[in-house]
């Protein structure tokens, strides 16, 4: 008797509908998107993503991109910004690795997997995904992983510093973050403190 293999324990997460984020930190977005350098090689581009700012927080460009580098990264993230309250993913095998899952865990922050086959549940990041792939990825031929990664960082600084965004009154995302931590530390000062740690 031979004995069956038993199938890849699935992560648990919450499924249920999330609010519309109202303030900084409250919901972060992650995905992945892929492309080739003009050698043909492949490499993968993380992106994180704000929702309440629309700010892209980061884009790592690299040919392999793991769940223990997801976490590096989310590491020099919350160093930077402060924590989110919840993370927002799909279902692939770095979101769902065991170096993910202990983090969330350790950090005590809700991650929340969208149903399997319904990219619209993680909308906010599906449209930083089209504008990043139609301009910036579509548009350039890529010599190598540094000259990507040249080009996709100063993509990410003209959409974060200088370009208007509609569903945030007109304002770049970053100058969107700076003017909610400046209200919140008028209505709250202890919370702004508290936001930005």
């Amino acid at each position: 008797m031979v004995k069956r293999r038993k199938g890849r324990k699935r992560a648990i997460g919450t499924r249920l509908p999330l609010p519309k984020p109202d303030s900084i930190n409250q919901v972060w977005s992650l995905d992945f998107l892929s492309d080739a350098l003009s050698d043909g090689r492949r490499f993968r581009v993380l992106n994180v993503l704000d929702q309440c700012s629309r700010e892209c927080l980061t884009l790592v460009a690299d040919t392999s991109i793991g769940g223990a580098r997801v976490v590096r990264e989310l590491d020099v993230l919350t160093s930077r910004y402060g924590k989110p309250l919840c993370i927002v993913s799909d279902n692939g095998t770095e979101f769902t690795s065991r170096a993910v899952l202990a983090w969330a865990q350790e950090h005590r922050i809700e991650w929340h997997y969208i149903t399997p086959g319904k990219p619209r549940e993680n909308g906010y990041t599906e449209s930083l995904n089209g504008r990043i792939r139609d301009e910036c990825l579509n548009d350039h031929v890529f010599e190598c992983l540094a000259h990507a990664r040249q080009i996709i960082a100063a993509w990410r600084d003209d959409y974060n510093n200088v370009r208007p965004h509609g569903s945030i009154g007109n304002m770049p995302p970053a100058a969107y973050r700076v003017s909610l931590l400046s209200t919140l530390a008028v209505e709250q000062p202890d919370a702004c403190s508290q936001a930005q740690t």
